[in-house]
């Protein structure tokens, strides 16, 4: 590892100008509309927004061998379609996509094509289940691709770029993204994945400028809406809230799948909860799991807001089914401190040894999670392991998630004046993405405190309770203390409840 006073000072990116903010024509219509389709009711009459249920197997003659083979069939094109061109599909459709390429790369192991979905299809499941045997077998299955065909195979270059981010391992994922990009610059997916390695390595300009090209480009209907939710992503990162809203709304309205459909939805209920609306974030996140049960994201996400209404054993249960459809490291990390917060300290001890069992799966499957290490160690564990580990993921992948760990890792250490600097990066959009975030604030809120900088520390902790009052069940009480003990507010100013 690399000590502490060898660190680079960060990257001083120098931004082009912004590119001004999309027109908001219809903002209000648009979500006016959701919530009444959410409701099921809009203009005087009842409107289904989501797809009626499918009718249970038990009303209905099962099906014959051949109409079961014919149904294999139609769900293997539907997974692989969405494969190919980087949207969500369901769980079950992309396991049936997976056994299909299982039998033709056995029958066929000359077939790159086949070889390059099935390795991207591994990828998709991983990341759908945290199944981390998944991430060797995609990486043999989009080598052994290249291998057959190394000439312009954009789909496995693509997908080797899908399973770098996925094991957040962005300079491996700009690679391969430019090198797919290279090939076919109008091949949309490879904007996405670059995006996310761009956002993960601190370039922010590349970033912006891959999704300015994203959508410039002229894409077909049925991937309109991923695109519009890649761009929805980068908005929340810039701090355009409602052009944010407002594009992932719209996603989610032209979503052709149940699948895709929840995912947006998912994406829309983490807007509603970084902007502290309890309320809306589960009513978007429910809607997203009757969509899509297996969408383990949603299932967490109405852990946290559950939690924030108070509904604490329904929050627990939540959270349960988040883990046990996907039992990532983050979420069990956020699971033991709720536990932790309620005073329940073996429930808590149990989610953070799930958490360490899971990142050591991870890492055995070449993850890297030194961010959630050190996060977890900074809090809970050994503050020098989190120094050591967030130091080196700082040297090797500067983005703003790092730069706010690192800082708070610094904090925890007794290092206040070296942690200002690095949480000036995650919360001063000058020099990141200008992501409005409530933990970010807290943290540096709470350095400035120690430093007795009692002004700023008293801005940035009520601006972290402004931005969402309920962003954690441990440090959110802190910063209301925090705040009350720092005392002698200007008049006008409001102490957030």
């Amino acid at each position: 590892m690399c000590a502490l006073d060898n660190r680079p000072s960060p990257p001083a990116t120098s931004l082009l100008p912004e590119p001004a903010p999309p027109r908001r024509r219809g903002r209000v219509l648009r979500r006016l509309l959701v919530v009444a389709l959410v409701g099921g009711v809009a203009a005087g009459g009842t409107v289904m927004l989501w797809p009626r249920e499918p009718h249970r197997a038990a009303s209905a003659p099962a099906a014959g061998p051949r109409a079961q083979a014919a149904a294999r069939a139609a769900a293997a094109t539907a997974a692989q379609t969405a494969v190919l061109n980087g949207l969500p599909a369901a769980l079950p459709d992309l396991t049936t996509l997976i056994g299909a390429r299982e039998a033709r790369v056995r029958a066929q192991p000359k077939d790159a094509a086949a070889w390059a979905v099935l390795g991207t299809a591994y990828v998709e499941r991983a990341r759908r289940t945290a199944d981390t045997r998944d991430y060797p077998r995609a990486e043999r299955a989009l080598g052994t691709s290249l291998k057959v065909a190394a000439e312009n195979n954009t789909a496995a270059l693509g997908g080797l770029a899908e399973l770098a981010v996925a094991r957040r391992d962005f300079a491996e994922a700009r690679r391969y993204g430019e090198e797919a990009l290279k090939a076919a610059p109008k091949r949309w997916p490879a904007y996405p994945v670059l995006i996310d390695a761009y956002n993960g390595l601190g370039d922010y300009k590349a970033a912006r400028s891959a999704l300015d090209k994203l959508m410039a480009l002229k894409v077909r209907a049925d991937v309109r809406p991923a695109v519009m939710a890649r761009a929805s992503a980068v908005y929340r990162d810039r701090g355009w809230r409602e052009d944010a809203v407002a594009q992932v709304t719209d996603a989610a309205a032209a979503a052709r799948t149940p699948a895709e459909q929840a995912a947006y939805l998912c994406q829309a209920g983490q807007l509603a909860w970084e902007r502290g609306d309890r309320e809306d974030a589960l009513r978007h996140f429910t809607a997203a799991v009757r969509l899509d049960p297996d969408q383990s994201a949603a299932r967490a996400g109405q852990g946290r807001a559950l939690a924030a209404l108070g509904r604490t054993q329904e929050a627990v249960t939540a959270y349960q089914g988040a883990l046990a459809h996907r039992p990532a490291p983050q979420v069990a990390l956020e699971f033991g401190e709720l536990y932790e917060s309620l005073g329940m300290g073996q429930q808590a001890e149990a989610q953070y040894e799930l958490m360490r069992t899971q990142v050591r799966r991870e890492l055995a499957a070449g993850v890297d999670d030194d961010l959630v290490i050190g996060q977890y160690e900074a809090d809970h564990g050994d503050v020098q392991e989190a120094l050591e580990r967030l130091t080196a993921e700082w040297e090797r992948q500067p983005g703003i998630e790092v730069a706010d760990a690192l800082g708070w890792a610094l904090h925890r250490a007794g290092d206040d004046k070296e942690a200002l600097r690095y949480a000036s990066i995650a919360t001063d959009s000058t020099k990141g993405g200008g992501v409005r975030s409530a933990p970010y604030a807290f943290h540096r809120g709470m350095i400035e405190r120690d430093l007795d900088l009692e002004a700023p520390a008293r801005r940035h902790l009520q601006d972290a309770l402004r931005i969402n009052p309920y962003f954690s069940p441990l440090q959110s009480p802190a910063a209301r203390t925090a705040l009350t003990a720092l005392g002698n507010q200007p008049p006008n100013e409001e102490l957030p409840q």
